[in-house]
């Protein structure tokens, strides 16, 4: 043991405390002595120990009054008792406490007393670097595969970081492909819950009778084919956190049973009678309206503020394009680590091309083309060739409204479209006008004559 290994011996026996002094000392500890426990609580308060041993009962202050004391005060070193009574009922109360273990005082206690202390110290080293891999593991990985550097993209970074601390349920939303899973994932591992399973279904992927069995269980012989009793998935995420994926698609049915298993925390599996109860955090997904999906009575309202305590936005990726060039750099390199041959970069075009793409499948089309091309690419760098065909290159238009009855004044729709994408290229380019007019393909020139004319400013957006 390194001299560094600061213990401190409490006990109110001069013999003993000497005893223990050079005993510890000639194991190669850094020893101190204490005569009670206030003389403890002292010298823990002046200085930093590693492990204090502490004799159960003394005049002024008991072995477990003084490990009250010394937690209260936040310290968490471990804390090990000897006692010189056969009956060891005391010392298991102050296991239950957080005392690390108990000795008792025999005829050669030294040597077990030792082993002790050395195993507390381990186990106290393995939690602190198990304390700081999860820290260093949260700040390079706790948002997983979401990335982005826009207001947009912090914005959800930050509310992940809020919630993540709580029990509550939270109903991620956006269109396909902007990354909820990997919400519901980061969510899960900065939360308290991170050293238990993460467990994720597709409630629009199934069947009513498929989904009830597998998030429920069944018992068997509750129909044809249950040979033997199964868990459901709410049983198996116990302790951990479910993924109710497109949950808008469950049925009214499914919906009244989920509803009753959030209320009552407690499940019922097909076929079975008895409640089992479970200690599950609902993080539910969906790319529909539930709101809307409320007011048509296709989504029950009681079931909707339920899991919607928390709500959680993902934008779309034409609502971040400033973070393309980062995922698109993501992505090739997680192919470069995967695969056997290495491309160096996506070229200028190639980069511009993915920009000037409206994305409507979002992150997941964006990841598709980007690995579609590099399948396809032969040489070191990703060509504008290659980027196709689900990127183009061009702005997406908005859908042209129906001409109304009475007519249209078309010089100014369409001068107020023109506007329109005008905002769009400058919110797309950050504010940047050379980048804003490539994209519209127009000279900077004739940018700035239309900036002025529309009184669009790069603020705008």
């Amino acid at each position: 043991m390194s001299s560094k290994v600061k213990t401190l011996v409490v006990d109110d026996e001069p013999s003993l405390r000497e005893m223990l002094r050079i005993f510890l000392k000639r194991e190669g500890f850094e020893v101190s002595i204490a005569d009670g426990g206030e003389a403890a609580v002292a010298a823990l308060r002046k200085d930093d120990y590693d492990v204090v041993v502490s004799d159960i009962k003394m005049p002024d202050m008991t072995g477990i009054e003084l490990l009250k004391r010394i937690r209260a005060d936040g310290m968490a070193m471990p804390f090990i008792l000897l006692t010189a009574y056969a009956s060891t009922e005391t010392a298991i109360q102050a296991l239950k406490m957080g005392a690390f273990d108990y000795v008792l005082k025999t005829d050669n206690f030294t040597e077990e007393l030792k082993h002790i202390i050395r195993r507390a110290l381990e186990e106290k080293r393995l939690r602190e670097e198990n304390t700081w891999l999860k820290r260093e593991f949260r700040k390079s990985h706790g948002m997983g595969s979401l990335i982005g550097e826009s207001a947009k993209m912090q914005e959800v970074f930050h509310m992940i970081q809020v919630v993540s601390e709580t029990p509550s349920t939270v109903l991620v939303t956006g269109e396909s492909g902007t990354g909820k899973e990997l919400a519901a994932k980061a969510i899960h591992v900065n939360s308290p819950r991170s050293e238990e399973k993460f467990v994720s279904i597709n409630c629009g992927a199934l069947t009513e009778t498929l989904l009830e069995s597998e998030l429920f269980g069944y018992m068997k012989g509750a129909f044809t084919g249950a040979v033997s009793d199964r868990k459901g998935l709410f049983e198996v995420a116990d302790r951990g956190t479910l993924f109710l994926d497109e949950i808008g698609e469950t049925s009214p049915a499914t919906q009244v049973k989920l509803l009753r298993v959030l209320q009552e925390r407690a499940v019922r599996r097909v076929g079975g009678s008895e409640e089992l109860p479970i200690d599950v955090r609902v993080i539910a997904a969906t790319n529909r309206n539930l709101s809307e999906m409320v007011r048509e009575s296709q989504f029950r309202e009681d079931l909707f503020y339920r899991v919607s305590v928390f709500p959680l936005d993902m934008p779309p990726l034409r609502e971040r394009a400033g973070d393309i060039a980062l995922l698109a750099d993501h992505f090739l390199a997680q192919l470069n680590r995967s695969a056997a041959r290495k491309i160096e970069r996506i070229s200028a075009e190639a980069m511009r091309k993915l920009e000037g793409h409206d994305w409507p499948g979002n992150v997941r089309e964006l990841e598709n083309t980007i690995e579609r091309a590099f399948i396809l690419e032969t040489s070191g760098e990703i060509s504008a060739a290659h980027v196709s065909p689900g990127a183009n290159g061009t702005l997406k238009a908005k859908s042209a409204p129906m001409i109304p009855s009475g007519g249209l004044d078309f010089e100014s729709y369409m001068e107020g479209l023109q506007r329109d994408y005008f905002e769009e290229a400058l919110r797309r380019s950050g504010g940047v006008q050379v980048r804003a007019a490539e994209l519209l393909g127009i000279p900077y020139r004739s940018f700035r004559h239309y900036m002025r004319k529309f009184n669009v400013t790069a603020g705008k957006g």
